[in-house]
């Protein structure tokens, strides 16, 4: 009996000692992986570094790509397209206009009555639909084909005191969102898609020979006043309500910038200059790139991966489509190589685009002592449940790394069109006041990032021509914008001298 108890005890014993080794490989392995985990974040938000110095020469960059589109045609990644609006709306038009507004994955139908000086936007009202995913990658005729049904359905429900009168057709601006080559202010062909559209059959294409033939088919009768760009329409609209808005950005699932630029400035080769000594110009800075850019590895990936390989940068680490897409990429870095939410890696977390931007701006925007709000998007995106406290505090961290650089970049943007405008320094009788109309789901809607643009912006400035730069939201400013370009462009007015 004696040597049995003598054995047992040195089986429990030995037992004791294997569960506590195994404990201690499995705190060793835990600590190993959280180290990894933890340095794969520091790499990262040192690759992704913007320090004012940096700014200053992506400013400086833009400045330069700025003056070299203007020059010659292929002379830049900037397209610095003439948008052949010289004249902005002034407050004396009068009547009721629409505009057609596509800017990405959402669409919208509006409809504005302006009443001159006095009456300004008297009533305004619009519909959204969604574009279906398959008419984004099929033929132009099943997309224009959807878009004007919606308008059609629109018009259809119009009371009766926005008919027009006898003789007098509809009017519509169309806002189409993608870069386009203008040969006037109703006319112009798609050099390429951009935001996941991927449409082969419209590329070289007239868009708005392409929309006119839609309504016919659909039975609208509109006649397409004014193609414009968002960001156009955003400054046209701004400058409706603002004199001094000159500079136009949108952020939001893409991004761009219009200003107003002197007629002086642009060469000859663009064609005749407009007689009122001003052209806004489409800059479509989503297509700049620089090498101080401060890119990733992850950014290379998606690059790669993405319908346009190779164009878009700047717009593929400032806008609402990738922001997101960038945060589950090193999210699934650290899953793999370091375990940081198991030994299996997630599968939802493999999937392209899962995770977007509105979630991760939730998530960044947590207060929540515990930060509910993260686990539960997690679990609801990711399928990943019981993630830790200090597992959520990471991926606050990481949601603003990717919305600190893309802001504080996309600030310095904006500087670099102010360098081209001028209106960087100080001048006789102070600085120059500049609003800059912004608009797009992304500023409007994430604090974060609006905030640290803002901020960074005036910290670039400095503090005396900071008080002169404002920044102001135009909100629905694309839409509206069309259709007030649409009024100053109709061919009902009177002075057809323009």
């Amino acid at each position: 009996m004696g040597n049995v108890a003598v054995g047992v005890a040195v089986i429990g014993a030995a037992a004791v000692v294997g569960v506590a080794a195994l404990v201690v490989r499995q705190q060793m392995k835990s600590s190993g992986s959280w180290a990894r985990a933890m340095a794969i974040v520091k790499e990262f938000e040192e690759k992704c570094g913007t320090s004012d110095v940096k700014l200053k020469q992506v400013a400086d960059a833009m400045t330069v790509e700025m003056h070299a589109g203007l020059a010659s045609e292929g002379g830049s990644k900037l397209k610095m397209l003439i948008s052949f609006v010289d004249n902005l709306p002034t407050g004396d038009e009068k009547g009721v206009f629409y505009a057609l507004d596509l800017g990405g994955t959402n669409f919208r139908v509006l409809r504005v009555q302006l009443g001159g000086k006095e009456g300004g936007i008297v009533h305004q009202e619009f519909a959204e639909a969604s574009i279906p995913p398959a008419l984004m990658t099929g033929s132009s005729a099943a997309l224009f084909d959807y878009i004007a049904e919606k308008l059609a359905n629109f018009v259809d429900k119009e009371e009766k005191i926005f008919h027009q009168p006898p003789g007098r057709q509809r009017e519509l601006g169309f806002t189409f969102s993608f870069p386009v080559m203008q040969t006037s202010i109703d006319s112009g062909t798609l050099i390429r898609w951009t935001k996941g559209f991927s449409i082969d059959d419209m590329v070289g294409q007239d868009v708005v020979a392409e929309l006119t033939k839609a309504l016919q088919r659909k039975g609208v009768e509109m006649r397409v006043s004014a193609l414009v760009n968002d960001t156009i329409g955003t400054l046209a609209g701004g400058k409706y309500a603002n004199k001094d808005v000159d500079v136009a950005v949108i952020l939001g699932t893409g991004t761009n910038a219009a200003y107003v630029e002197h007629a002086q400035a642009i060469p000859k080769w663009h064609g005749p200059l407009p007689n009122s000594g001003e052209m806004v110009i489409n800059m479509e800075w989503g297509n700049f790139r620089s090498s101080h850019l401060p890119l990733t590895d992850y950014d290379h990936a998606l690059d790669v991966e993405s319908l346009n390989p190779g164009e878009q940068i700047f717009e593929k680490i400032t806008s609402g489509m990738y922001l997101g897409e960038i945060l589950r990429r090193v999210l699934l870095r650290i899953a793999e190589e370091a375990s940081f939410f198991g030994d299996d890696v997630p599968p939802k977390l493999k999937i392209p685009f899962v995770l977007r931007t509105p979630e991760m701006s939730a998530m960044h925007q947590d207060t929540s002592s515990d930060l509910r709000v993260v686990g539960v998007k997690m679990k609801d995106i990711l399928e990943i449940s019981n993630t830790s406290l200090k597992q959520r505090r990471v991926v606050v961290e990481l949601c603003n790394i990717v919305a600190t650089r893309g802001a504080r970049l996309a600030a310095a943007g904006i500087l670099g069109v102010l360098k081209k405008m001028g209106r960087d320094t100080l001048r006789d009788g102070g600085p120059e006041k500049t609003v800059i109309a912004m608009d797009g789901g992304l500023y409007e809607h994430y604090t974060e990032y609006r905030n640290c643009l803002e901020n960074t912006l005036s910290e670039l400035l400095g503090e005396e021509i900071a008080s002169s730069i404002v920044t102001e939201h135009s909100n629905d400013g694309s839409g509206i914008g069309a259709a007030l370009l649409a009024a100053s462009h109709s061919q009902y007015l009177e002075d057809k001298s323009r």
